[in-house]
């Protein structure tokens, strides 16, 4: 395996025999390194953390240190990552914490690009990206493939559904619809459906043409939700994709950003 003489590896971490850990790097104790996985250097990671296959940790990520939740009493909790993410620069990730399961864990196939964090206990999908700055508050779930844009702030315990995208610079303080186009200059508001992504990804245009007509009646028929929703279900055939919608939304316990 490659590690560097100057990388300090603790004797109970497991590292796969093609693993690298780069200069400077730390390894704790508790630590398990899938194959090919490489920290490039001054890669800090604190058990008990779990890492998958085919990660590329870039300089000064952080991983699996203790929750700034001042309620963390140190109690044992972990983090858990997939296979084939991109940690960038000065990313910072928190393990859980016992108020929220014990683990914060990411999927596999994502992009958390320079100064990224991860708070306690969220819970990022898979092939998402989460540009320069974002900021995951503690107990946010990321569904799959959303994007989410530079400098946003995503409050504790809100999720972001599937294929959802999220301009750049928003303040997220209630759920983001699937599919969504969301963009928040002051307050944050829903734009409709997010018709580039949901075509680029390969969603058939009578499923991206539903989801349209479903945002135009959640945003734009002056109905209130339970109202728009009745007339969602009269209105537009009924497809996997809207149902995913209407689900996401009566189950928000903290409402739905229109």
């Amino acid at each position: 395996m490659g590690i560097h003489p100057t990388a300090i590896v603790d004797p109970a971490a497991r590292i796969a025999e093609t693993a690298e850990i780069g200069p400077y790097s730390i390894v704790g104790a508790e630590v398990e390194i899938g194959p090919g996985t490489r920290l490039l250097a001054h890669v800090y990671v604190e058990g008990p953390t779990w890492i998958g296959e085919d990660n590329l940790f870039f300089p000064y990520a952080t991983v699996g240190v203790a929750s700034q939740d001042l309620k963390y009493k140190g109690e044992r909790a972990e983090t858990r990552i997939g296979h084939r993410n991109r940690i960038r620069e000065f990313v910072t990730i928190h393990r859980g914490t016992q108020g929220g399961g014990l683990v914060t864990s990411i999927g596999d196939d994502n992009l958390l690009m320079a100064y990224v964090h991860v708070a306690h206990d969220a819970r990022i999908g898979n092939h998402t990206v989460l540009a320069n700055g974002v900021t995951i508050g503690g107990h946010v779930e990321v569904g799959d493939w959303a994007v989410i844009g530079a400098f946003t702030g995503v409050h504790q315990f809100c999720r972001v559904g599937r294929h959802a995208m999220i301009g750049g610079y928003s303040v997220i303080t209630q759920d983001v619809a699937p599919y969504s186009t969301t963009v928040s200059p002051r307050e944050s508001r829903i734009y409709g459906a997010n018709k580039t992504g949901l075509e680029r990804r390969g969603f058939p245009s009578e499923t991206i043409d539903r989801l349209h007509k479903a945002f135009r009646l959640l945003t734009h028929s002056k109905l209130n939700t339970s109202q728009a929703i009745a007339r969602i279900r009269e209105e537009i055939p009924p497809t996997p994709e809207v149902e995913e919608l209407i689900e996401f939304i009566t189950a928000s316990e903290r409402g739905v950003i229109k």
